[in-house]
């Protein structure tokens, strides 16, 4: 697979701690990557060290086949979680100068940014200062001057914090484009919501280690521990014994007046599927059959559980 970004075996440490310990990521092209995890897991020290803020103690970071340098940013827009806007200077002004930082010529500038402020509806705050413009506001121009310049690659950090449902639905439609339109995006967040919308693949850091990496679609295949929902007529304690031989466990769901009910089972494997499917036919009428995929909040809450009871048990081992 072609990667855009490649992170191999980093390590950071800071006093009395360490931020990152033998990290790797590969982030493919044109895709959109979720880099997850509790708060101080280290997410934002990795981001830090991609946008060349900071560097490793150890480990490489590739991008486009080589080595990160510092000539490599102007091919990377960063929007971080903590918001930095000059809060005297006009919107449009403030707009204009971060774009020529980024080596737009004022013309191309402002003829981009007034396109942009038209499709994210914030027109007719061009003349005003940011001190007047609401977080969301002052969100939606920082998120415009990140992607102005058309970099290859876009990272986000927490990028829906302070958004309403509306606007968030606006931005995610927004990140989408841009990756249609060939960027690649990273972006880290704890709504779990968001990386089932717009993630291809993620990697979940807890407690400084990569616990977790791959498809998101994957994954929830991976954690989905063969379970499924079955809505059926009949008798719910003919279809548990007749079924019994096929599954680890059975739950009885709702019943209506009408004799319609639900069952929830995990399956002893995918060969116990079509003995399954046999021997409920012969118990009861089945209504509908589905399989259960594991929501990325249910994987999140399961693979930090284990990390961290792993590190504990790792932890009593050495003392």
């Amino acid at each position: 697979m072609d990667n855009i970004l490649t992170a191999e075996h980093i390590i950071k440490d800071f006093t009395k701690h360490r931020a990152l310990d033998d990290v790797s990521i590969a982030v493919p092209r044109g895709k959109v990557y979720g880099l997850l995890g509790p708060n101080g897991a280290g997410k934002t020290t990795l981001i830090r060290i991609i946008n060349h803020i900071t560097a490793p103690d150890s480990g490489q970071v590739i991008f486009n086949g080589h080595q990160l340098t510092a000539d490599d940013i102007v091919n990377i827009g960063y929007l971080p979680e903590e918001r930095g806007l000059y809060k005297k200077m006009k919107v449009g002004d403030q707009a204009v100068f971060f774009a020529r930082l980024k080596g737009m010529s004022k013309h191309d500038a402002e003829l981009a940014l007034r396109q942009w402020f038209e499709r994210l509806e914030i027109s007719e705050w061009w003349d005003k200062k940011v001190e007047e413009l609401s977080k969301g506001m002052a969100q939606k121009v920082q998120f415009i001057v990140t992607v102005l310049h058309r970099p290859q690659l876009l990272i986000f950090d927490e990028p829906f914090s302070g958004f309403d449902p509306i606007n968030a639905g606006i931005l995610k439609r927004e990140i989408l484009k841009l990756r249609d339109e060939g960027a690649t995006v990273i972006f880290s967040t704890h709504n779990m919501g968001s990386v089932e919308e717009l993630c291809d693949e993620i990697s979940l850091i807890n407690r400084s280690h990569n616990i977790l990496s791959g498809e998101v679609r994957e994954l929830r295949e991976r954690f989905s521990d063969n379970r499924y929902e079955v809505a059926f007529i009949g008798s719910p304690d003919a279809l548990r014994a007749a079924v019994a031989p096929a599954c680890t466990s059975f739950t009885l769901g709702g019943i209506d007046k009408d004799g319609n009910a639900t069952a929830t089972v995990s399956l002893a494997g995918s060969d116990a599927l079509r003995p399954f499917i046999a021997a409920a036919n012969d118990a009861v009428f089945i209504n509908s059959f589905r399989r259960l995929l594991p929501s990325m909040d249910d994987i999140f809450v399961s693979a930090v559980e284990a990390s961290n009871e792993a590190g504990a048990q790792l932890n009593d081992s050495d003392q």
